[in-house]
């Protein structure tokens, strides 16, 4: 098999599945974590321990560097993969900057929505001269979990993912690039492409801040995509969603809905998305979270419905379900999630028509 040097930003339940897996594929994998706490036992051990469901990966993956400096981490590296939450994003970006060397390619897991596209903004404010490639994954290829400070469990790998780079040009290369190791990376058009079919998107921020109550009074104990949607809640998913796909239309893009995706991802179907979602049976057994303090709205509301509020407001469609869930979200949580978010001046291109946008994710043709 072919050998790559692969190095893993971020230790975190993601993360550590990767570098394991990586590792038991044969590759030379080093792991940067910013807080070396968190990553010393698998400095001491020399690995991570991983586990996952008869027929997958499992054994000592062994990881050559484990460290918190950046520099060391980078050094000599062939693809950096960066997973870690969608907000650390442009700081990762900040910190890789003036260590990228020629050549490199950087992957995000996954991207969120725009997340190549603040990636390169902060990348350019920062003067990064080296000549990389950017890529973003729609999803996460993994379902894992930590089990312990050198521990991960795989439960499940995806079959296809799609994957764009940042200009799409670029996407044929990076695919090239990782096919010995995940075959399962398909490609995903361009950035726009990824980004507006993020369906966390959807589901995530507005089933959770329209079960605040319950969540805060059960402390999540109840089933959170069956008990949590009722039919009056499947009619805002069903809301946001349709703004969603008509953002992507105006783009040029056809988006998938939830309803299609519920159908390509799990084969099920109903007259309604209420129906739908309640014929997933994957979604019996997921308990909401404990609190309110959670990534659906922590990471969902600022990094995913942020950017597609501001496309969607640049490029004239009303996207008042979107906006709504963004406000109670602010207010939950006292903060301006429009300050913290990705908005179309933070990501460089609030000024461009909407051909000048297809062309800088499909070409990189369009100065910014």
């Amino acid at each position: 098999m072919t050998r790559r040097k692969f190095t893993v930003i971020g230790a975190g339940n993601g993360g550590k599945a990767m570098a394991a897996h990586l590792a038991l594929m044969g590759q030379e994998v080093s792991l940067f974590n910013r807080t070396y706490s968190h990553i010393e036992v698998i400095a001491k051990r020399g690995g991570i321990d991983l586990e996952s469901p008869p027929g997958g990966p499992i054994g000592f993956g062994k990881i050559k560097k484990v460290t918190d400096d950046i520099q060391e981490a980078l050094e000599g590296a062939e693809i950096i993969m960066v997973v870690v939450p969608s907000s650390g994003h442009s700081d990762i970006a900040r910190i890789v900057a003036p260590h990228l060397q020629d050549g490199q390619i950087i992957i995000l897991h996954p991207g969120r929505t725009c997340g190549a596209i603040e990636f390169k903004a902060v990348l350019n404010r920062e003067k990064c001269a080296a000549n990389y490639l950017l890529a973003e994954a729609e999803t996460f290829i993994y379902a894992s979990r930590s089990e312990g400070p050198s521990q991960a469990r795989i439960f499940r790998i995806k079959e296809a993912v799609p994957l764009a780079a940042l200009p799409a040009i670029d996407t044929p290369t990076v695919l090239a690039a990782i096919e010995h190791v995940y075959p399962q990376f398909i490609d995903g058009v361009n950035v726009l492409q990824t980004g507006l079919n993020n369906m966390g998107a959807v589901f995530h921020p507005a089933l959770a801040i329209l079960n605040a109550g319950r969540i805060e009074s059960t402390h999540g104990d109840f089933q959170f995509y069956v008990d949590g949607v009722t039919p009056s809640v499947a009619k805002v998913l069903a809301t946001i969603d349709r703004e969603r796909v008509t953002i992507a239309s105006a783009l040029g893009i056809r988006a998938r809905t939830a309803m299609e995706w519920l159908s390509l991802a799990y084969n099920v179907h109903g007259e309604t998305l209420y129906e739908a979602i309640h014929n997933q049976t994957g979604y019996y057994g997921i308990n909401a979270p404990s609190t309110l303090i959670h990534r659906y709205i922590t990471e969902d509301v600022p990094m995913s419905l942020v950017p597609i509020a501001a496309l969607g407001e640049r490029y004239g469609v009303s996207v008042n379900g979107i906006n709504a869930i963004i406000r109670l979200g602010c207010i939950l949580h006292s903060t301006d999630y429009w300050r913290k978010g990705r908005t179309l001046d933070k990501l460089g291109i609030k000024d461009l028509s909407v051909s000048e946008l297809t062309l800088y994710v499909n070409e990189g043709e369009v100065a910014i």
